[in-house]
């Protein structure tokens, strides 16, 4: 007779599913365990080393026997950091007082927000595609997920005044935005970011705005903070961003939000009975990261824009596959729907025919379909090799179906 397990999990951990790319990654590990070489194109994780100035501020500050507790709201001199940031970035004035706080990562800001936001069955609406690691948070805080379906335009995913109207309901109380936006590559315009915050004005919504590519754009793309934007949105929004993409520092788990203050004490609240927060001596690097200088981050953006014309030439000219080009973040979506296979099949057929290993578009939301998300976080050989894989893989592909 099978037995009940004693402790049965709650239906909310029942719910919850691994990232794409965590489940990907287990695939990765069988194959590697049977011997196979993989070259991955998947992950968003820079392979630049973090900056110099900021490992020292880091040694400095241990040195100085910064070791203890931090401030549960994060320590002064970081949110004062980030005050200067913001007003110096994104033109935006937030008391670090009482209008930021430090987090251990933004997915960490993207948790305690909705915490403190959501009340059970409250809706969160989601554009489609989009990065799925949102999903389980939103699940855990008693929350339910409406999308709102893109499209691809002009080489472009967009998201439509008409599709954001479809998916309200009554019990929508929060729209999460994330740009530049992954997995797709888009960057949301000044124009884009208004019709974004009259619809959340009138339907009484909390726009939550992930930035953390921010500092990543490409050509004549800029990232714009959507309350730089649209003054209404100052009472209702609140910004999550980190260290993590702009300065090489995703070890570190250092981020912050910033909001109006009874959204940031609610926050601060649900803080304080999880986390105390980023160590003190990462929080002194981090303020020197936003505080120094910022050349590291035009460096940076150099090698990932010589990096994203690489991919963009190696992907080029393949029957049944067009480029979007990425307009923020360093990954590339590519449309194969000209293939004429299913998006996770030809991921699966590149894996174990081609030894190469990207994400389906499929992943990320209904609206992915016929997509794959091409990383290059990572340049150099691996880049190269893995470019080359990808396109002789999706040739053999597309030359198979004729």
């Amino acid at each position: 007779m099978v037995r009940a397990p004693v402790v049965a999990p709650s239906t909310r951990i029942s719910d919850l599913r691994p990232t794409a790319v965590n489940a990907i990654l287990a695939e990765v590990r069988e194959h590697q365990a049977r011997g196979q070489s993989l070259v991955s194109l998947m992950r968003g994780e820079p392979d630049l080393a973090t900056p110099e100035h900021i490992v020292e501020a880091c040694a400095r500050a241990l040195k100085a026997g910064r070791t203890a507790y931090p401030d549960n709201r994060g320590e002064l001199g970081f949110r004062e950091a980030v005050a200067a940031k913001l007003h110096r970035d994104n033109g935006l004035q937030y008391h670090p007082a009482t209008e930021i706080i430090a987090t251990t990562g933004a997915t960490f800001g993207i948790y305690t927000a909705l915490a403190a936001l959501l009340n059970e069955g409250d809706e969160v609406l989601l554009p489609d595609p989009i990065y799925d690691a949102y999903y389980s948070p939103i699940r855990l805080c008693g929350g339910r997920i409406r999308s709102v379906t893109s499209k691809i335009e002009g080489l472009r995913f967009v998201i439509t005044e008409e599709a954001l109207e479809a998916a309200i309901s009554p019990a929508a109380r929060v729209l999460i935005l994330n740009t530049p936006w992954n997995p797709v590559g888009t960057v949301l315009t000044r124009a884009e970011i208004e019709i974004i915050a009259r619809f959340c004005e009138r339907h009484n919504l909390i726009l939550l705005s992930d930035e953390i590519y921010e500092a990543i754009t490409y050509g004549d793309a800029k990232h714009v903070s959507p309350p730089a934007a649209a003054q209404g949105l100052r009472e209702r929004c609140v910004l999550v961003n980190s260290l993590s993409k702009t300065y090489a520092m995703t070890g570190w788990r250092v981020g912050y939000c910033a909001g109006p203050a009874s959204i940031i004490q609610s926050m601060f609240m649900v803080l304080a009975q999880s986390s105390r927060g980023p160590a003190t001596f990462i929080q002194d690097a981090a303020a020197e990261a936003l505080g120094g200088s910022q050349k590291c981050v035009a460096e940076m953006r150099t090698e990932y824009t010589k990096r994203r014309e690489q991919v963009i030439a190696a992907l080029t000219g393949i029957p049944g596959v067009s480029v979007l080009p990425p307009e923020g973040g360093f990954f590339a979506m590519l449309d194969v729907r000209g293939i004429g296979i299913p998006s996770n099949e030809i991921r699966v057929r590149l894996m174990q025919e081609h030894d190469v290993v990207v994400v389906h578009g499929a992943a990320y939301g209904p609206a992915g379909e016929g997509t794959l998300r091409v990383s290059f976080a990572s340049g150099g050989a691996k880049l190269a090799s893995g470019l080359a894989a990808l396109r002789a893989g999706l040739l053999q592909m597309k030359e198979s179906r004729k």
